[in-house]
């Protein structure tokens, strides 16, 4: 079959990550189709041309290639496979590139079901959050080669400055869960470090500055120690979020009958944050659980909630649920969740 030029565009998540690629898509003159749950999050770009389709299938219907960006594993299994999914909408010869951190399982599925229908599904989680979206320098982790990407090079462009390949379905989801899990001990570790640094009455901006000029410091904590040390817990990307991607991690590790220690910690860490009131704070609000009763309360923190057993990674990993409902904070985000709540959120 001869390859799909890319020209027509479909787009399945509009949320604070998903709408600025959409800007860079349409600014770099392709045809784009969207969806997204909420429609108000999708309208600047209705006015800006962009075409608004009622359900994922519509999206996908006239694409050369469809974007996805939801939230949990259960979401892209819903998008792709459910009613009005865009797998058996799609056309012959189409792309769908999940840009969901997800399952690598799940990914290999996708992707086999697709060729066996003579479509091609490529897992392409990402990484440089809002800023990057909008910048359009997002890293991007592809589960395939370079060749078999090669149609998609130009349109990934629009909205990425670095491409890495990874050669075979799943395996982009898995190099994004090594990223999430280096990231998330980072936070831990800076965590660890101010904890110690406030109770020996050392100044946290200036032990800040000095560990990021050492080998102790990182891109996480040069950006989000700040903002634990001011008190800013607002969002750049959901707790829960980084709760997820490490249950991922750690399923997927288990698997390979590797113990992640780490992971398991700070997965942990991250577990008790979201149970007590946490889920939609910043990854950075960890800092919350060594700060006395008083400051978790004003940040909006209850430890009344703290159930005695811990979630199962599994049960996280697999459907995105844990105490109840998908994310603790008792609402229905739908396809835009992944950042789409209003306020500033990143990707890590």
């Amino acid at each position: 079959m001869t390859p799909v030029r890319i020209r027509t565009v479909g787009f399945v998540g509009t949320g604070i990550m998903g709408a600025p690629i959409c800007e860079h898509l349409l600014d770099a003159g392709y045809r784009l189709y969207v969806n997204n749950r909420t429609r108000e999050k999708a309208e600047r770009l209705v006015e800006r041309g962009a075409i608004w389709c009622d359900t994922p299938a519509d999206a996908a219907r006239e694409a050369d290639v469809t974007f996805t960006m939801v939230g949990y594993p259960t979401d892209v299994e819903d998008v792709y496979l459910g009613k009005n999914g865009i797998l058996s909408a799609a056309r012959k010869g189409s792309w769908m590139v999940d840009l969901t951190t997800s399952s690598p399982e799940l990914a290999r599925e996708l992707h086999d079901a697709a060729e066996v229908m003579d479509k091609h599904a490529v897992d392409c989680p990402v990484t440089g959050g809002q800023s990057g979206a909008e910048a359009g320098t997002l890293t991007l982790m592809l589960g395939c080669d370079e060749m078999s990407a090669a149609p998609l090079a130009d349109v990934l462009a629009t909205f990425s400055s670095k491409v890495y390949h990874f050669g075979r379905a799943g395996q982009g989801q898995v190099a994004k869960l090594c990223n999430q899990v280096s990231f998330a001990s980072c936070i831990v570790g800076y965590a660890d470090a101010l904890a110690l640094a406030k109770q020996s009455g050392l100044d946290a901006d200036q032990v800040i500055d000095m560990i990021c000029d050492g080998m102790g410091g990182s891109v996480a904590m040069e950006r989000l120690a700040p903002k634990s040390a001011e008190g800013d817990f607002r969002p750049g990307f959901f707790a829960e979020f980084l709760r997820k991607d490490l249950a991922l991690a750690l399923r997927d590790a288990e698997e390979r009958d590797l113990t992640l220690p780490g992971a398991e910690c700070a997965f942990n860490l991250y577990d008790v944050l979201c149970q007590i009131g946490g889920s939609r704070l910043g990854g950075q609000a960890l800092t919350l659980l060594y700060e006395d009763e008083a400051t978790g309360v004003a940040a909006g923190l209850d430890w009344s909630l703290l159930e005695p057993d811990a979630a199962d990674p599994h049960d996280v990993a697999h459907a995105g649920h844990a105490h109840g409902h998908e994310c603790g904070c008792g609402h229905d985000h739908g396809h835009d969740h992944e950042c789409g709540c209003g306020h500033h959120h990143e990707e890590a």
